[in-house]
């Protein structure tokens, strides 16, 4: 992405590739990916994923929920948090969690790189 761009990220294709098995906890759960840009050392992108559950350890990341719907549990007894469209979420590096997701989820992320 050029400075003085613009990327409709809800529109974006992504190309989804099956979650890895030992990562599944419901269904066959898919995710997309696509950077963006980089931002003073922050790497910005759209991430997507299907219904279906799955385990992820996480990055120190804020994202903003475009679409869909999903809950987000902790191994570490954090209180879960079900996310809507226009929810703005910080997740810890290292977290544990457990993606439930009911709606096909997009949000477009900042993480450190």
């Amino acid at each position: 992405m050029q400075p003085n761009s613009v990327v409709h990220a809800a529109a974006l294709d992504l190309d989804h590739e099956p979650v890895p098995t030992d990562q599944i906890v419901a269904g066959a759960p898919t995710t997309g990916v696509r950077p963006l840009t980089e931002l003073s050392g922050l790497q910005v992108g759209v991430w997507e994923m299907s219904t279906g559950g799955m385990r992820d350890v996480e990055a120190d990341e804020v994202f903003v929920v475009l679409s869909g719907s999903a809950r987000v549990e902790f191994a570490d007894d954090s209180p879960a948090f079900d996310l809507h469209p226009g929810d703005v979420v910080r997740l810890a590096a290292g977290a544990e969690t457990v993606w439930t997701v009911t709606e096909t989820l997009r949000k477009v992320y900042l993480t450190s790189s």
